[in-house]
């Protein structure tokens, strides 16, 4: 069998650019610490969704959403509704932890003078580079950007990502093994009419308590970022759909989502 490498779209479209130009010359496009090329993929909500290939750093979030050379912006809304908003952004792959719209982040930026200066960005304003995204508590990762309106149920979202990442852990470590499959349990109650107020906090807790050096590879960090971040910068939207499922099972309602053994554990429950 070959090495998976050989076959990396991203990697072969580098040595094409090195073969080509020169290891020297290669290495001037991008910018200082982000050099050469990458191969981004664009998809969520945008009009173009796609592959991208942009120069390290040269190109900042908002441009791949919004220029028309890249995602064209947000997609069109239904007829009769009014224009989308951005709600939140998953820069680098689903493990990377999201961004939400609006976010401001202090990053350390070189001046005129070439001293270094504090700046505040916003997250559209961020280059799509290594560095930055890393100094705004993410990373660009696979390169893979997840683009998500305010049509989005964030919690819908989460527990989609979370689904993967239980199906996916290969079982060696406990932290992993149990804990992705807690947290993806947890946001299917959520889900499916059965949530609680205190599971935004149930999930953090068990996020916390699987990186950290506690499983063999970095699968466990990677089921563990969505949670964290999606909980943190989103909490009152879990919070409220755990509050309002509370509130129905409490006054004796079924959730017409839910299905016919789900109705029937929630009615026996009570």
């Amino acid at each position: 069998m070959c090495p998976t490498i050989v076959n990396n779209v991203e990697t072969l479209c580098d040595v094409k650019h090195i073969v080509a130009l020169g290891g020297a010359e290669y290495a001037k496009l991008g910018t200082p610490n982000n050099t050469g090329t990458r191969i981004v993929s664009l998809s969520g909500h945008v009009k173009r969704p796609g592959y991208y290939e942009i120069e390290t750093g040269k190109v900042t979030i908002g441009q791949l959403i919004n220029d028309p050379a890249f995602g064209g912006g947000l997609r069109e809304p239904e007829p009769g509704r009014p224009p989308r908003k951005l709600k939140a952004v998953i820069p680098g792959g689903s493990s990377a932890k999201v961004f939400k719209a609006g976010e401001k982040f202090k990053l350390k930026r070189k001046g005129p003078d070439g001293q270094m200066v504090e700046q505040e960005m916003d997250m559209l304003d961020l280059p799509y580079d290594f560095d930055s995204l890393i100094a705004a508590g993410s990373m660009s990762g696979s390169s893979a950007i997840i683009v998500m309106d305010d049509s989005v149920d964030i919690v819908e979202a989460l527990a989609n990502i979370a689904e993967f990442y239980a199906h996916e852990s290969c079982g060696q470590c406990t932290p992993c093994r149990e804990g992705s499959l807690w947290m993806s349990k947890a946001l299917h109650r959520l889900t499916h009419g059965e949530g609680r107020a205190s599971d935004a906090d149930y999930l953090v807790k068990i996020a916390d308590n699987i990186p950290g050096g506690r499983t063999i590879c970095a699968f466990g960090e990677a089921c563990s970022w969505p949670v964290q971040s999606f909980v943190a910068k989103f909490k009152d939207e879990f919070i409220a759909k755990g509050k309002a499922d509370e509130e129905r099972r409490a006054q004796g309602k079924i959730d017409p989502d839910t299905t016919p053994s789900q109705q029937h554990e929630s009615a026996t429950a009570h």
